[in-house]
């Protein structure tokens, strides 16, 4: 599990996750990799989510990796952190993936950042914040933003996630592919 940053609505579903696994005898390590402060973070929310919960023993191992900004390996995986702008308490990442044959790049939340071409340079998909449709909002992208520089995001294909209202509102307007519940998409 990769995280990008620790406001509670990309990181506050793991305690009910690693429950979860609790609840359905997963045996199966578990590695949740994020910004420096995740470790502490997600004791929090374990405790706060379900008191006791941080030291209680799993059938599974959960194992917290530290992200920096630059190159890593987690679980077998290489994996470049960038940091971005959106303040929440700890360094946020925009993350570039690759996995087999395939390159996957997340922006997180951010404004636009000259990071973002770099992240998105030759990746196969980009899945790319567009909180709205053209209103600036501070530290988030907006589908104008993503339009004014597509030129340089090269990746082959970009899904919009974390839209507000004014995003969906302007669905139909849209350039790129709207994220949805269940969507699957192959790579």
């Amino acid at each position: 599990m990769f995280v990008s940053h620790l406001h509670a609505d990309h990181f506050g579903g793991l305690p009910f996750l690693i429950l979860d696994g609790q609840f359905r005898r997963r045996t199966r390590p578990l590695t949740i990799a994020g910004p420096a402060g995740i470790a502490r973070r997600l004791h929090d929310a374990l405790e706060l989510s379900f008191p006791g919960s941080a030291a209680v023993e799993r059938r599974f191992p959960v194992n917290v990796v530290e992200l920096a900004p630059g190159a890593a390996e987690v679980a077998g995986l290489p994996v470049t952190a960038f940091e971005v702008d959106h303040p929440s308490g700890a360094p946020p990442l925009a993350l570039r993936l690759t996995v087999a044959d395939r390159t996957v790049a997340y922006t997180g939340d951010t404004a636009w950042t000259p990071v973002l071409p770099v992240l998105t340079d030759g990746a196969d998909l980009l899945i790319a914040e567009a909180y709205s449709f053209t209103k600036p909002i501070p530290y988030h992208l907006s589908h104008h933003d993503l339009v004014t520089h597509r030129s340089r995001l090269t990746s082959r294909r970009i899904i919009l996630t974390h839209p507000g209202p004014d995003m969906l509102a302007h669905r139909a307007e849209a350039a790129f592919d709207l994220a949805y519940d269940g969507l699957t998409v192959t790579v």
